[in-house]
């Protein structure tokens, strides 16, 4: 019955949220059908109506991410315990620098008005003789064990945002959103032949709510600044979690609707579980640089 009533609290928080960004949304549309200011706080018409060049009503992005990872761990055992902290680079000989592939979908619903999703998604594996006692849910992986152990991420961003300043070379507003981090970590013994003898593994799902601001500035007609900060502190149910992300990128205007982006970006995060499934925290952060080619479609009622 709390279960129920929990999962009910969650969906009646998620389903308010959707109807305040409506409204909030509508509120911005029906501002925006008369003249165009450069300022929500700024009666200055803009004539004509203008953006950067690179808001366009829809852009959709996809290419590599090269992130540097620092990965740690602690998972309690079936009483509860909790054990002391597995640094998966350092104890377990994950390679810190990795490549994957990333992908973000840009909806531009008025010149000010914007909403994004992104995804990323991160498998890692590793094979280690361990040079320290590793002792993970309910088993002890003793020194000079050969284990092998596995990292699987996928992370999902959806957000909302709004430029209160907009203008034809730059804007800047802020946004509302959340991270899905969906996370598989696993730890098995191997015995001489390379067969497990016995093995643990554990999976959570953390939506991790932020607020951040974004801007962008548009210095030539090819090229183009952007930038991104996002954080938040928040405890939803049995998950505890701080998130702080950020990202800047250059874009060339290859032709009209095709951009090439060289960007850097960044995310730490650290999330407290009490789940019957896990009970422990689980810290990971990145940071690297990207490549990632942009095209943009769609009919738009502001100029450039």
């Amino acid at each position: 019955m709390r279960q129920a009533k929990k999962a009910a609290g969650k969906w009646y928080g998620i389903h308010m949220l959707a109807i305040m960004l409506l409204v909030i949304q509508s509120v911005v549309l029906h501002a925006q059908t008369g003249p165009p200011k450069d300022s929500l706080y700024n009666n200055t018409p803009l004539h004509p109506r203008e953006a950067p060049w690179y808001v366009q009503r829809f852009s959709l992005g996809a290419g590599f991410f090269f992130p540097l990872n620092n990965t740690q761990v602690e998972v309690s055992n079936a009483a509860g315990t909790r054990h002391g902290t597995i640094d998966f680079e350092d104890d377990l000989g994950f390679s810190k620098n990795t490549g994957t592939f990333a992908a973000n979908l840009q909806w531009r619903a008025a010149r000010r008005s914007r909403f994004d999703l992104q995804y990323f998604t991160l498998n890692r594996s590793s094979s280690a003789i361990l040079q320290k006692e590793i002792q993970f849910k309910d088993h002890t992986y003793p020194v000079e064990a050969e284990v092998g152990a596995y990292f699987n991420s996928d992370i999902y961003r959806f957000a909302w945002g709004l430029a209160v300043l907009s203008h034809k070379n730059y804007e800047l507003g802020f946004s509302l959103g959340a991270h899905i981090v969906k996370v598989g970590v696993g730890l098995g013994l191997e015995s001489n032949v390379g067969s497990v003898t016995y093995s643990d593994n554990v999976s959570f799902t953390a939506p991790l709510p932020d607020v951040g601001i974004w801007g962008g500035y548009a210095f030539s007609p090819r090229w183009a600044v952007n930038g991104e900060f996002d954080y938040l502190k928040l405890k939803v149910g049995d998950i505890d979690g701080r998130l702080l992300a950020g990202n800047v990128s250059l874009m060339f205007r290859v032709v009209k609707q095709l951009s090439i982006t060289a960007g850097y970006s960044y995310l730490h995060f650290k999330v407290d579980v009490n789940k019957d499934k896990w009970n422990g925290f689980f810290k990971w952060g990145y940071n690297g640089p990207s490549l990632a080619a942009v095209f943009t479609f769609g009919h738009k009622n502001w100029g450039e």
